[in-house]
């Protein structure tokens, strides 16, 4: 697999308010490793890192502002501003990172990337938006699908998925649609070293 050598590395709201119980049945308890993983790599080889925050504008929110859960988990938290290469702190309050502050879009273009790889939470909602509009707006889109993770969820007509079942779902929709690349954790380390 082809990394290009500006390849950006999406961190998607990796953030302490995804521990709380609100969230239900989690899966993927490898995530936090893959993640950390791919950090390391991208901040090693001088590549940019985009971190993501989610400000949920819903009082009580386990992702609530001022709030702990608002906060980065720890081990991205230590990383941040360790990399040799160029990094973009975004925040957000909607599903895409395309739609934060300040403007993804612009960043990536200026910065000359076409090709950025997707890590975070959650698999199926702010992780397979900001895919899919990056697969719209024209970049190369890898999605390492162990690299993430989501959560049970209940839907309309008594409908319900297991977390699974959403990550599998999230992986053909993306994957068959054409809006991404969906590969795995390996692939993309031995990619991104391959190509420096």
């Amino acid at each position: 697999m082809e990394i290009n050598e500006n390849a950006a590395l999406v961190v998607i709201d990796v953030q302490k308010g995804f521990e709380s119980e609100f969230w239900g049945r989690r899966n993927n308890p490898e995530a936090e490793a893959n993640i950390a993983a791919l950090i390391d790599v991208w901040q090693e080889t001088g590549r940019p890192v985009v971190f993501v925050r989610h400000d949920s504008p819903r009082a009580g929110s386990p992702l609530e502002p001022g709030t702990e859960g608002n906060e980065f988990k720890d081990f991205v938290e230590e990383r941040r501003g360790k990399g040799s290469g160029p990094e973009l702190f975004v925040t957000k309050s909607v599903n895409s990172a395309f739609y934060g502050e300040p403007d993804l879009d612009a960043w990536l273009r200026g910065a000359g990337v076409e090709q950025f790889v997707v890590v975070g939470i959650q698999t199926n909602m702010c992780n397979e938006t900001t895919a899919r509009m990056g697969g719209n707006l024209g970049y190369d889109v890898l999605f390492p699908l162990d690299a993430m993770h989501t959560f049970d969820l209940a839907g309309p007509f008594g409908w319900a998925q297991t977390a699974e079942e959403l990550t599998r779902a999230t992986a053909v929709s993306l994957h068959g649609g054409r809006f991404a690349r969906v590969v795995s954790t390996e692939d993309v380390l031995k990619g991104a070293a391959a190509a420096v």
